[in-house]
């Protein structure tokens, strides 16, 4: 590690250097960072420089720090559902900061989903399908927030049965970004009729292994709600 000078923070310049090391697996999953001396021994800045590089690689989930005699600062492990909740969080952020809207979310919505959901019906097991089959609500009875939960099931189970762990991260915050406040309050007992018959096509296309009716499926669901989904 060279010493750190530039225009930016030191703490951010030596929180940028220790996540290039992590991100380019220089610094392994599990593996003990330097010691705060050593830290700022090698980038030549004070200890509270360091701290708050390394607090600040803590707040994006990449380190975890311990105290005590055997304590120190560690390479985060990854786990799926924490990465997933930082993404889910980012999106909201930039949805509710930016310009960026609902007709953006679709569209990513629909280049991610549509072909995914034939690699779903290429490659679901009978235990995919069950637990899509566990997923349909019932637009009637169940109250809003059972049908929230079982709409992000769905599209949870979904996106697991295409196999691909990387897909099911990035597709995760584009289903989970609803407000949940304004959609108990507007979304109209036509709107979750709709989205239970568009769920149990995609289940039936899905089911037969048909890739180009799953896809049909899944873009016309995408577009309905487009349409009629409550902001």
């Amino acid at each position: 590690m060279t010493t750190l000078s530039g225009r930016s923070p030191a703490y951010q310049l030596l929180a940028d250097d220790l996540r290039g090391q992590i991100t380019s697996g220089q610094l392994r999953p599990g593996e003990r960072l330097p010691t705060e001396p050593e830290l700022c021994v090698r980038s030549g800045v004070s200890r509270s420089t360091v701290r708050e590089a390394l607090r600040l690689l803590s707040s994006q989930n990449l380190i975890v720090t311990t105290r005590g005699v055997t304590g120190g600062s560690y390479v985060a492990k990854p786990d799926a559902a924490t990465l997933g909740e930082s993404l889910t969080g980012g999106v909201r952020l930039l949805l509710a900061s930016t310009p960026v809207g609902l007709t953006e979310l679709m569209e990513v919505r629909e280049m991610l989903e549509v072909p995914a959901a034939g690699l779903a019906a290429q490659r679901r097991t009978e235990a995919d399908l069950a637990a899509l089959r566990d997923a349909i609500f019932d637009p009637v009875r169940d109250e809003v927030p059972v049908k929230l939960f079982a709409i992000r099931a769905f599209h949870a189970a979904l996106a697991a049965a295409t196999r691909n762990p990387l897909y099911e991260l990035l597709a995760r915050p584009l289903y989970s970004v609803a407000n949940e406040a304004e959609i108990a309050e507007k979304a109209s007992l036509r709107l979750w009729r709709t989205v239970d018959a568009e769920h149990r096509a995609i289940l039936r296309a899905v089911g037969a292994r048909d890739v180009p009716a799953a896809e049909r499926a899944v873009r016309g669901h995408l577009a309905s709600l487009h349409a009629d989904w409550p902001t």
